[in-house]
Formats: structure tokens, sequence, C-alpha cells
């Protein structure tokens, strides 16, 4: 039985305490996965954020630390709770899909897609999601507490900025959508500066709309101790070719926005946490 990869940690090597989330953007899908794709490997590609890891790479190397999901989102979803579970996937569980998204598919392990439909011959087995759990999601959200506690320990405060891309959608949709939960999972002045660096960088810019954010940010956001989390959704159409898998020339204004986002955010913490430490 072969074990899971574990998340990608890259430490701080700057003096700002915000660090990265890259939850959906694995596409190392092993035999066995692929055996069990109804639909072939297409189909479970359908559910990555493509290329967001990479998108990653300015920030990653000016410093700023990241952890990053190398598992398929396929395999399971570390955007949603444990208890999230669809039971068209798993074999042994309650009949009873948990939350709205395990309804649709889109649970702890994904069972459908609306283009693709069902995605697997077969049920996985409740001791494979034990294992998927153990092996996957967990260690991906203890290295983001730990990451989190540690910048917040130092400086007082802290940033998650989750990094997503979102499918086109209307003509003339934002670019760029910030998320923090409608004001539960960071401060409100956090998600408004990162709206205004976005729009200044030349993005349109929505907040809470269409995506508000999800698990991630919700168990991590804790802005009355000072941890603060924002889920970043980017247009593909920003970065990507039409065949949404291969980078565009706006590649790289995509990266640098990431880069500009965790640079501005980050010293707007930093400036807060200096009056407070000379109080």
């Amino acid at each position: 039985m072969d074990l899971y990869p574990p998340p990608i940690v890259h430490p701080p090597r700057c003096r700002l305490p915000v660090l990265l989330s890259v939850p959906h953007s694995g596409r190392d899908y092993g035999e066995a996965v692929l055996a069990n794709a109804a639909q072939g490997r297409l189909s479970l590609e359908t559910l990555e954020d493509p290329l967001v890891d990479r998108l990653a790479w300015r920030a990653i190397a000016s410093g700023f630390a990241a952890v990053i999901q190398p598992v398929p989102r396929a395999v399971i979803d570390c955007n949603r709770d444990e208890e999230e579970v669809d039971p068209a996937a798993i074999t042994g569980i309650s009949p009873a899909p948990v939350g709205p998204r395990a309804r649709h598919g889109l649970g702890l392990v994904p069972s459908r897609t609306h283009r693709h439909g069902r995605l697997w011959r077969r049920q996985i087995d409740r001791s494979e999601l034990v294992r998927r759990i153990e092996q996957v999601h967990r260690p991906y959200h203890i290295a983001l507490s730990a990451g989190l506690e540690t910048f917040a320990s130092i400086y007082g405060e802290a940033l998650l900025i989750d990094c997503h891309s979102m499918p086109p959608r209307a003509h003339g949709q934002p670019a760029i959508v910030i998320g923090d939960r409608h004001g539960t999972s960071s401060a409100g002045w956090v998600s408004a500066e990162a709206a205004n660096l976005s729009r200044e960088a030349g993005f349109r810019v929505a907040l809470n709309d269409p995506y508000a954010g999800g698990a991630i940010v919700a168990r991590h956001g804790r802005p009355h101790a000072g941890i603060h989390a924002i889920q970043l959704e980017i247009g593909r159409e920003s970065y990507l070719e039409r065949d949404g898998r291969t980078p565009s020339a706006g590649f790289d204004r995509v990266a640098a926005l990431i880069e500009t986002l965790a640079t501005g955010l980050g010293q707007a913490l930093l400036d807060r946490a200096v009056p407070a430490a000379a109080e």
C-alpha cells in the first residue's frame, strides 16, 4: 500500500507574517486512482486549480512561507471538513450526505462533477478514507496551523492567503474574488486592503461573491485572536490559455499580484504590530 506524500512546506525567509496555502493544484494521480476513474484522467483534472502552485513562485522566491498540497483534490479535498462526506464515494458510512457540497457530489472525496457525471467505477472503502484523512488532510491543516501560530507568537498577528482559481463565468466577471466568509475569517480592513491592492494592479475585484471562502479559511481564520484568513479566487482566463492548462501571457502578472498581496498585507500587519508592542 503506497503512502501519500506529505504537504510541501516552504518555511519563511522574510520578516512578514503571511502564509500561502495552495490546496487544489496537486496533479500526481497514482495508478490506482486513475484505474478507478470512470471517465478517465480528464474528469479528475477538472477538479484542479490549474497551476496555482506555480503562480505562487514569485512570492515563495521572495521568502514567503507556503504550504502546497501535492495530492490531487480528486483524492481528498483539503478545503472540506472531515465530516463533509458523500456516501456515493465511500462505502460503510451514513447514507445521508453531510453538507450542501457533498449533496452536489463535491464532498471530502468528490463523487461527481456537472460536466462528467459519476467520477468513480467503485466506491472507496471507509478504511481508505481514514487513510487519506490521516496521511493527507490532517497533515495539511497541521502545517497551516503550525505556521500561523508561529507567526502570531512572534508578530502578534498572522495572515493566511488561501489560493484558488475559478472557471470562466459570465462575460465581465471580476478576475479576483476575495473571500472572508462575510467578515468572520478576517478583519474587514484586511479584505478591503486586499481588494484595493488588486484594483491598483489593474484587476476587477469582488468581495465574497460568488466565493465567500471554504473550510480552510473557516477553520484557520480567528481574527479576534489576530489570525486572519482570506480566500483568493483567480479567474483562470487571467493566466491560462483557452485550453485551461497552459500558461498565457498574463501568467506572470497574476504571479506578481500574489507577491504584491503578500507583501502589502504582511507589511500592514507588521505596521499594526509595532505600535501595539510599544504600548
